[in-house]
């Protein structure tokens, strides 16, 4: 069987999951360096989310570490049923929760008189692109996956 790259046990999926777990973690530290966050609704879910795919992201990254040093990928079809599911599951919140954050903070700026001060406002739109690189690495990792299963 030919070698995808992406695909769960290589090392290039090992650096899709890094950058996930390293956008999601930016996203999530420039929303909460901000003690406002929990006034809106958008900007709850965006942590939650985040919460979620940091400890997915590392797990993963984890299992290929592990399948790039011992040259031996873990590729049974129901262990990548749950990974490909879950990668799309936790893919599409992340593309909510970023185009509902970056929904709010465009009304708050356009609103007339701004009800975000613009220091906050910056926090806000710079959380809101690190999830939407969070996605993005999300679904190239989940399409790579999901490539490969019919192939098992």
């Amino acid at each position: 069987m030919d070698e995808l790259p992406g695909a769960l046990g290589t090392s290039a999926s090992l650096s899709l999951r890094m950058g996930q777990t390293i956008f999601s973690f930016a996203a999530l530290l420039f929303m909460c360096l901000d003690v406002e966050f929990y006034s809106y609704t958008a900007f709850c879910f965006l942590v939650t989310v985040m919460g979620l795919v940091i400890p997915w992201s590392l797990t993963l990254a984890v299992v290929d570490a592990y399948s790039v040093l011992v040259k031996c990928p873990l590729r049974q079809p129901g262990i990548m049923l749950v990974i490909i599911i879950g990668d799309w599951v936790l893919s599409l919140l992340s593309l909510a929760s970023a185009c509902s954050t970056a929904g709010v903070t465009d009304l708050l700026l356009n609103i007339n008189g701004s009800h975000c001060p613009a220091r906050f406002c910056s926090r806000y739109q710079l959380s809101a692109a690190m999830a939407f690189l969070s996605w993005f690495l999300s679904l190239a990792s989940s399409l790579f996956n999901l490539w490969l299963l019919p192939s098992l």
